[in-house]
């Protein structure tokens, strides 16, 4: 009785001090990360030549919708790069189409992956060398934008003399079941990422986000470019990693009504999704998927396990300790919700959703170690390479990576 005393006392230290965490991160993205809302340049304000990059792969279904929102921007000297990855369906077709319409679209199609890439990093090396803007914004092929968005982050990065912009973008409901473990995952990520602290120069916070990218051509050069992220499956939060460890400017803005994207249409989608993880989380390796699955599941299911243990046990001391987690919890949630511009009560079934995001999480490190790598978009990525070129590591590391341009490993300005 005593040892069990003890575990579920620990147990409730644990959680109470994880779900403070996140009603800690809550309030401060509520109350420290700019909303791209506050930010227009004055009428006929001269803003810097855009680069838009788009790297697609098989992106039939989601990239013409997306990229009729990039055309219908109200920036005034703007560039698309559509980049088609060795797509096997009708994305090469549209791509040239949406080009041979608009003069601002470049079509740029790859047709072979190097060794020692990664197809999506490749790709947008492959955009970035055609590009001819002052900024770059890297962005996904099922992302979209309000017609003055891309002008108001521009319009933050020149007034706060920002090098690189992460733009968070609202993700757009799916269902209730899948709207939950969207957002039972992003919350803790949000938490552990710290978007609050990465306009900071002292702290060692970095993001990066794969639908919104914005960065500084002058400081993205000063850095190894894409090369330094060839084989980074994480490659978004490595883009952030990398500016900020050059010595980049780095901001996050909250892009919630400017910018959005359907992140998963389904449960299926979703697993599929998680595969990624065994390369970002787990380092390519089970055992660390396996513990994360373990021990984020019994963090998230704590208010859960508190109203069970409130049942079974109603007078032992630890269940009052554990009923602190409920309203803590609702609380971050709730928080989190609104500030996203997400739907409340998928938030608040957060415990029920968790057992679905940990049993994805451990199917993808067991296809991966079976795998012996990632699959992603067709290609098999063996385990030993991706480790070897791994930059993110969740949680974040310790210390920035030291980052110098050099001639290994520098940006390619070829086209090729």
């Amino acid at each position: 009785m005593l040892l069990l005393t003890v575990a579920l006392a620990l147990y409730a230290a644990v959680a109470l001090a994880y779900w403070l965490w996140n009603l800690y991160a809550a309030v401060r993205v509520r109350r420290d990360v700019p909303s791209l809302d506050a930010f227009a340049p004055p009428a006929g304000a001269s803003l810097p030549r855009l680069s838009v990059v788009v790297a697609a792969c098989n992106e039939a279904g989601a990239i013409e919708a997306a990229a009729r929102t990039l055309l219908a921007q109200d920036y005034p000297d703007l560039e698309i790069i559509l980049v088609d990855d060795r797509s096997t369906d009708a994305t090469a077709a549209i791509i040239d189409r949406l080009a041979a319409e608009d003069d601002r679209v470049r079509a740029l199609h790859v047709t072979a992956l190097p060794e020692g890439w990664l197809g999506k990093v490749h790709a947008l090396d492959r955009g970035t060398a055609e590009a001819t803007g002052a900024y770059l914004l890297f962005t996904d092929a099922d992302v979209h934008f309000a017609a003055d968005a891309l002008r108001r982050a521009v319009a933050l990065c020149e007034a706060r003399g920002l090098d690189h912009l992460a733009a968070l973008p609202a993700c757009w409901s799916a269902g209730l079941l899948v709207d939950a473990v969207v957002a039972a995952f992003l919350r803790p990520f949000v938490a552990m990422m710290r978007p609050w602290a990465v306009a900071d120069p002292n702290s060692r916070a970095f993001l990066g986000v794969g639908a919104f990218n914005l960065v500084r051509r002058s400081a993205f050069e000063r850095t190894p470019g894409f090369a330094w992220l060839r084989m980074e499956t994480a490659d978004d939060a490595g883009l952030g990693l990398l500016m900020k460890a050059s010595g980049a400017r780095c901001g996050v803005a909250a892009a919630f009504g400017r910018v959005g994207l359907t992140w998963y249409t389904s449960l299926g989608d979703a697993a599929r999704g998680a595969e990624k993880a065994f390369a970002s989380v787990g380092g390519c390796r089970l055992g660390p998927m396996l513990v994360g699955a373990a021990g984020t599941l019994a963090m998230e299911i704590a208010p859960l396990a508190a109203v069970v243990l409130a049942v079974v046990l109603p007078t032992h001391p630890a269940a009052w300790a554990l009923a602190a987690v409920v309203p803590v919890s609702a609380a971050a949630n709730i928080l989190m919700a609104r500030w996203a511009r997400g739907r409340v009560i998928p938030a608040l079934l957060g415990p029920l959703a968790a057992p679905i995001s940990a049993a994805a999480f451990v199917r993808a490190g067991l296809l991966g170690w079976r795998r012996g790598g990632v699959m992603w978009r067709g290609t098999l990525y063996p385990s030993e390479a991706i480790r070897a070129g791994r930059r993110v590591t969740l949680p974040p590391p310790k210390r920035l990576p030291e980052v110098t341009c050099d001639q290994e490993h520098a940006p390619d300005k070829s086209g090729g």
